[in-house]
C-alpha cells in the first residue's frame, strides 16, 4: 500500500494536520533552555484552558497507558480500597494497573456496550465501606460508549469517605464536553495522539489540589512517573527526563488550533460528525453497539454482519486505503471501531463509508456505499447547521 493515501479511521493515533507535521519537523532545542521553557508553559496553559481547570498540567514523555499508571501511583498506597468503574477493555486496564501496584481493587462492572448508571453507582457506594478513590473511564473506545461522567462525578462527590475521582480521559479530552473543576474531577489523564492531533509520545496529567495533596501521602513505588519530580522541574520550565521535543512542538500547534476553534464549537463538531458516521453505518446495514444516549463522540463501534470474517474484510479495506480498527478482548472479530476525533471533517468520513460499503458488497453483504456517504453528510449537515 506504499504511496496510497490512507484514510486513517482508528481511535488513535489520529491523522495529523499539515501544520502539526511541519511543527514536528523542526530542529531540536535544548530541553534545559529558554525556548523549551516557553514551549512547555504555553502548551500546559492551553491544555488547562481546554480541560477546564485552574490546576496544574504535567506533561510526561510516554503513552496513555503510562499516564494511567502515573495517575494510580501518585495518588494511592498499597492496600488502599479502590473502586474501578469499568465498561470495557480500558476500564479493565485501569483496574489491572491499580491491582499490579497493590491496591485493594473492587470493580463496578457494567456489561460491555452499556454505560455506567449513576443511580446504581450511588447505591454501590452507599452499601460498601468507603473507598480511597474511584477510577472511571470517560470514553471507552473498545465499545464506542461514553460514560455520563458529569452525573457519575456528582455521585462520587456525595459518597462517604470523600474518595478521589480519577478519570481516564485519554480518548475524550479535547473532543467531548469536559469541565474538570466544574465537575469535581481530581485528576484526569490524556495523551497527545488522540483529539490533540499530535504524534504519540506525550502523556498529559491534569492534577487538582486534592490529588496533589494525596500524592504527599501516597506510597506506591514510582520514579519515572513521579508527579512531585515533574512538578519541581516544571516550575523551571523543564521536565525531569529527556522529553519528546518533536511531539511537544506538534502538541502546541494542536492546542492552539483547538483554542482558536473554541471548546463549544469543537465539541459540537465532533458530535455532528459522530451523528453522521452513525447514520452512514446504519445505512450500510450495520448495527451500532452503543445506545443512542451514550454513543461516543470520538469512535463508533458497530457489530459485524453474521458470517463476515474480520481478517479478510479488514485486509480488503486496507488494500483500498481505509484503516479501521477491529474489536478487542472478548469482542475480537465481532465488531469494527471507526475513529473520528481530532483533525476530522465529514468528507473523509463519507469517503470511508463509501469504501466500506463497496467492500461489504464484495464479501456478500450488499450495501450501497454512496448512499451511506450521502446519509452521513445529511445527518452531519442537519446537526452542524445549528452551530455555525
Amino acid at each position: 500500500m506504499r504511496g496510497m493515501q490512507q484514510n486513517l479511521r482508528t481511535p488513535g493515533p489520529t491523522p495529523i494536520p499539515a501544520a502539526v507535521r511541519d511543527a514536528q519537523a523542526q530542529q531540536m532545542v535544548d530541553h534545559r533552555g529558554p525556548e523549551f521553557a516557553d514551549l512547555l508553559r504555553e502548551t500546559s496553559a492551553g491544555l488547562a484552558e481546554l480541560i477546564g481547570t485552574t490546576g496544574e498540567i504535567l506533561l510526561l514523555t510516554g503513552s496513555g497507558s503510562g499516564a494511567l499508571e502515573a495517575a494510580v501511583v501518585n495518588t494511592l498506597s498499597p492496600g488502599d480500597r479502590v473502586l474501578v468503574v469499568t465498561i470495557g477493555s480500558f476500564g479493565d486496564r485501569f483496574a489491572q494497573i491499580a491491582t499490579a501496584f497493590g491496591a485493594d481493587v473492587n470493580r463496578f462492572e457494567v456489561e460491555w456496550g452499556a454505560a455506567a448508571d449513576p443511580a446504581a453507582l450511588r447505591d454501590h457506594l452507599a452499601s460498601h465501606q468507603p473507598y480511597r478513590a474511584v477510577l472511571i473511564t470517560h470514553n471507552e473506545t473498545s465499545t464506542g460508549v461514553a460514560n455520563p461522567l458529569r452525573e457519575l462525578a456528582a455521585v462520587v462527590r456525595q459518597a462517604s469517605g470523600d474518595p478521589l475521582l480519577v478519570v481516564d480521559g485519554i480518548s475524550g479530552l479535547g473532543a467531548m464536553p469536559f469541565e474538570m473543576d466544574g465537575w469535581g474531577v481530581d485528576l484526569v489523564v490524556s495523551a497527545s495522539q488522540k483529539a490533540w492531533m499530535a504524534s504519540p509520545g506525550i502523556a498529559i496529567a491534569a492534577v487538582g489540589e486534592r490529588a496533589r495533596a494525596a500524592g504527599e501521602r501516597a506510597s506506591m513505588p514510582r520514579f519515572y512517573w513521579d508527579f512531585a519530580e515533574a512538578r519541581t522541574w516544571a516550575e523551571k520550565g523543564q521536565t525531569p527526563w529527556t522529553p519528546a521535543i518533536s511531539v511537544l512542538y506538534g502538541l502546541r500547534v494542536g492546542v492552539q488550533r483547538l483554542r482558536e476553534e473554541g471548546r463549544g464549537r469543537t465539541w459540537a463538531r465532533h458530535e455532528a460528525i459522530a451523528t453522521g458516521v452513525v447514520a452512514g453505518i446504519e445505512s450500510l446495514g450495520l448495527r451500532p453497539v452503543a445506545p443512542t444516549a451514550h454513543r461516543s463522540g470520538t469512535v463508533t463501534a458497530a457489530w459485524l454482519p453474521d458470517g463476515l470474517e474480520w481478517g479478510p474484510f479488514n485486509a480488503a479495506m486496507r488494500g483500498k486505503g481505509l484503516i479501521v480498527a477491529g474489536g478487542q478482548g472478548k469482542w475480537t472479530g465481532k465488531i469494527l471501531r471507526f475513529g473520528h476525533m481530532g483533525d476530522v471533517g465529514i468528507d473523509e468520513m463519507a469517503e470511508a463509508l463509501a469504501i466500506m460499503g463497496g467492500t461489504l458488497t464484495e464479501f456478500g453483504h450488499p450495501a450501497d456505499g454512496e448512499a451511506a456517504a450521502g446519509a452521513a453528510r445529511a445527518a452531519y449537515e442537519a446537526m452542524a447547521a445549528g452551530v455555525r
